[in-house]
Protein backbone atom coordinates (compact mmCIF):
# COMPACT_ATOMS: atom_id res chain seq x y z
CA UNK A 1 0.00 0.00 0.00
CA UNK A 2 1.30 3.54 -0.38
CA UNK A 3 2.21 5.69 1.92
CA UNK A 4 -0.46 9.09 1.27
CA UNK A 5 0.77 11.03 4.06
CA UNK A 6 3.08 14.26 3.67
CA UNK A 7 6.21 14.06 2.89
CA UNK A 8 9.43 15.89 4.14
CA UNK A 9 11.57 17.50 1.40
CA UNK A 10 13.79 20.77 1.60
CA UNK A 11 11.97 23.94 1.57
CA UNK A 12 12.32 26.32 -1.57
CA UNK A 13 11.91 29.95 -2.42
CA UNK A 14 8.34 29.00 -2.84
CA UNK A 15 7.75 28.14 0.90
CA UNK A 16 9.19 31.77 2.17
CA UNK A 17 5.67 32.90 2.72
CA UNK A 18 3.64 29.99 4.60
CA UNK A 19 6.66 28.83 6.47
CA UNK A 20 7.49 32.71 7.46
CA UNK A 21 2.96 32.45 8.64
CA UNK A 22 3.59 29.18 10.26
CA UNK A 23 6.66 30.16 12.64
CA UNK A 24 4.14 33.67 13.45
CA UNK A 25 1.85 31.24 14.49
CA UNK A 26 4.39 28.87 16.22
CA UNK A 27 5.40 31.50 18.22
CA UNK A 28 1.79 33.36 19.11
CA UNK A 29 1.02 29.82 20.43
CA UNK A 30 4.09 29.67 22.33
CA UNK A 31 3.19 32.89 24.53
CA UNK A 32 0.95 30.91 26.33
CA UNK A 33 4.16 29.01 27.83
CA UNK A 34 5.60 32.18 29.03
CA UNK A 35 7.79 32.55 25.54
CA UNK A 36 9.05 35.91 25.51
CA UNK A 37 9.45 36.20 21.43
CA UNK A 38 6.36 38.48 19.38
CA UNK A 39 5.22 36.91 16.54
CA UNK A 40 4.17 39.40 14.21
CA UNK A 41 6.99 41.93 14.97
CA UNK A 42 9.65 39.01 14.02
CA UNK A 43 7.83 38.69 10.64
CA UNK A 44 10.54 40.21 8.76
CA UNK A 45 13.53 38.57 10.44
CA UNK A 46 12.05 35.55 9.97
CA UNK A 47 11.19 36.08 6.74
CA UNK A 48 14.66 36.47 5.86
CA UNK A 49 16.10 33.11 8.09
CA UNK A 50 13.45 31.27 6.28
CA UNK A 51 14.82 32.21 2.62
CA UNK A 52 18.00 31.94 3.91
CA UNK A 53 17.48 28.16 5.48
CA UNK A 54 15.78 27.01 2.30
CA UNK A 55 19.22 28.32 -0.10
CA UNK A 56 21.40 26.20 2.87
CA UNK A 57 19.57 23.68 3.13
CA UNK A 58 18.47 23.60 6.58
CA UNK A 59 15.17 24.09 6.45
CA UNK A 60 12.46 20.95 5.88
CA UNK A 61 8.83 20.99 4.91
CA UNK A 62 6.37 18.55 5.49
CA UNK A 63 3.97 18.08 2.23
CA UNK A 64 0.29 17.44 1.63
CA UNK A 65 -0.73 16.87 -1.88
CA UNK A 66 -3.85 15.32 -0.52
CA UNK A 67 -4.82 18.21 1.31
CA UNK A 68 -8.67 19.13 0.35
CA UNK A 69 -8.91 21.93 -2.06
CA UNK A 70 -5.36 20.58 -3.69
CA UNK A 71 -7.05 18.26 -6.37
CA UNK A 72 -5.20 20.40 -9.09
CA UNK A 73 -2.11 19.00 -8.25
CA UNK A 74 -0.87 21.64 -5.83
CA UNK A 75 0.39 21.00 -2.59
CA UNK A 76 -0.42 22.16 1.10
CA UNK A 77 2.34 22.61 3.58
CA UNK A 78 1.59 21.25 7.10
CA UNK A 79 4.89 21.73 8.93
CA UNK A 80 8.29 22.45 9.03
CA UNK A 81 11.85 21.92 10.63
CA UNK A 82 14.58 23.96 10.50
CA UNK A 83 17.90 22.81 11.90
CA UNK A 84 21.94 23.74 11.80
CA UNK A 85 25.52 22.29 12.90
CA UNK A 86 26.14 23.93 15.80
CA UNK A 87 29.11 26.49 15.39
CA UNK A 88 31.39 28.05 17.80
CA UNK A 89 34.39 29.05 18.74
CA UNK A 90 34.95 26.38 21.54
CA UNK A 91 36.65 22.96 21.05
CA UNK A 92 33.92 19.99 22.12
CA UNK A 93 34.10 16.60 22.23
CA UNK A 94 31.28 15.94 19.87
CA UNK A 95 29.61 17.71 16.26
CA UNK A 96 26.39 19.21 17.94
CA UNK A 97 23.46 20.03 15.56
CA UNK A 98 20.77 22.05 16.60
CA UNK A 99 16.82 21.76 15.61
CA UNK A 100 15.43 25.28 16.06
CA UNK A 101 12.09 25.60 15.19
CA UNK A 102 9.53 22.35 14.81
CA UNK A 103 6.15 23.13 13.53
CA UNK A 104 3.20 21.20 12.56
CA UNK A 105 -0.59 22.50 11.65
CA UNK A 106 -2.55 22.08 14.69
CA UNK A 107 -5.09 20.35 12.80
CA UNK A 108 -2.53 17.62 12.00
CA UNK A 109 -1.33 17.20 14.84
CA UNK A 110 -0.66 13.47 16.24
CA UNK A 111 -0.01 12.20 12.83
CA UNK A 112 3.49 11.68 12.78
CA UNK A 113 4.35 14.79 10.75
CA UNK A 114 5.95 16.08 13.90
CA UNK A 115 8.25 12.72 13.81
CA UNK A 116 8.71 12.43 10.20
CA UNK A 117 10.03 16.22 10.70
CA UNK A 118 12.65 15.76 13.37
CA UNK A 119 13.77 11.91 12.29
CA UNK A 120 14.35 13.89 8.56
CA UNK A 121 16.11 17.01 10.90
CA UNK A 122 18.25 14.12 12.47
CA UNK A 123 19.15 12.17 9.53
CA UNK A 124 20.53 15.29 7.62
CA UNK A 125 22.05 16.90 10.61
CA UNK A 126 23.88 13.06 11.03
CA UNK A 127 25.29 13.13 7.17
CA UNK A 128 26.65 16.85 8.19
CA UNK A 129 28.80 15.18 10.70
CA UNK A 130 26.54 15.92 13.96
CA UNK A 131 27.06 13.18 17.03
CA UNK A 132 24.31 15.05 18.96
CA UNK A 133 20.97 16.85 18.59
CA UNK A 134 20.27 19.79 21.31
CA UNK A 135 16.61 21.33 21.12
CA UNK A 136 15.13 23.46 23.40
CA UNK A 137 11.24 23.13 24.71
CA UNK A 138 9.45 25.78 27.17
CA UNK A 139 9.18 24.43 30.53
CA UNK A 140 5.55 24.75 30.56
CA UNK A 141 4.96 23.32 27.10
CA UNK A 142 4.20 19.36 28.83
CA UNK A 143 2.90 18.65 25.07
CA UNK A 144 6.84 19.32 23.15
CA UNK A 145 8.26 18.07 26.29
CA UNK A 146 6.78 14.32 26.22
CA UNK A 147 6.69 14.58 22.35
CA UNK A 148 10.89 14.87 22.61
CA UNK A 149 10.99 12.69 25.42
CA UNK A 150 9.44 10.24 23.14
CA UNK A 151 11.52 11.12 20.31
CA UNK A 152 14.48 9.78 23.05
CA UNK A 153 15.73 13.69 24.00
CA UNK A 154 16.60 14.13 27.68
CA UNK A 155 17.57 17.53 29.87
CA UNK A 156 20.95 18.49 29.45
CA UNK A 157 20.72 21.94 30.40
CA UNK A 158 18.35 23.79 32.47
CA UNK A 159 17.63 27.69 31.62
CA UNK A 160 16.60 28.91 34.61
CA UNK A 161 15.07 33.07 34.25
CA UNK A 162 13.52 35.31 36.63
CA UNK A 163 11.40 38.38 35.81
CA UNK A 164 12.84 42.04 37.13
CA UNK A 165 10.65 44.25 38.32
CA UNK A 166 9.96 47.68 40.07
CA UNK A 167 8.72 45.88 43.52
CA UNK A 168 9.89 42.88 45.59
CA UNK A 169 11.87 40.76 42.94
CA UNK A 170 14.82 41.62 44.19
CA UNK A 171 14.63 39.95 47.71
CA UNK A 172 13.94 36.31 48.94
CA UNK A 173 11.85 36.92 51.78
CA UNK A 174 10.37 33.23 51.72
CA UNK A 175 13.91 31.67 51.62
CA UNK A 176 15.75 30.01 54.62
CA UNK A 177 19.19 30.59 54.85
CA UNK A 178 20.03 27.82 52.82
CA UNK A 179 18.08 29.33 49.60
CA UNK A 180 15.56 26.33 49.67
CA UNK A 181 12.20 28.32 49.13
CA UNK A 182 9.27 26.31 51.10
CA UNK A 183 6.72 28.77 49.39
CA UNK A 184 7.50 26.61 46.19
CA UNK A 185 5.38 23.81 45.25
CA UNK A 186 5.33 21.63 42.03
CA UNK A 187 3.15 23.61 40.11
CA UNK A 188 5.94 26.85 40.21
Amino acid sequence: MADTGPRVEPATADDVDAVTDMWVALAAGQREYGATLRAEANRATVREWVGQSAVTGDLLVARDSEAPGNAGGGTELVGFVGFSLERGDYERDAVRGTVSNLFVAPERRDEGIGGALLDAAERALREQGADRVALEALADNDRARAFYAAHGYDAHRIELTKRLGDEGDGGDDESDESGNDDATDESD
